[in-house]
């Protein structure tokens, strides 16, 4: 795995993780009683998106971690998801 896979692999994993994140503990306007006008009652109430951000790159580094240890030590290959031999190297 060169460098460009290893960036491009940490941005995939950061977005899932991302928006996996974002709408854990999510208190909506309509739930909480204060709707401003103009906003629908599902926006939410509070912005943490700072927070989830720095937990979605806690999560996301350690995930890309073992995902990136998997990929260099060679236990899976790319001859293992060849299902159909079209990938011959």
């Amino acid at each position: 795995m060169n460098a460009t896979a290893a960036v491009v692999l940490y941005a995939m994993v950061w977005f899932l993780v991302f928006f996996v994140v974002l709408p854990l503990r999510l208190k909506t306007q309509g739930e909480s009683g204060e709707v401003v006008p103009g906003t629908p009652e599902s926006a939410p109430s509070h912005s943490s998106v700072g927070r989830k951000a720095k937990l979605t790159t806690l999560i996301a580094t350690l995930l890309w971690a073992a995902i990136a240890g998997v990929i260099l030590s060679g236990w899976v290959t790319l001859s293992d998801i060849d299902w159909f031999g079209q990938l011959d190297r």
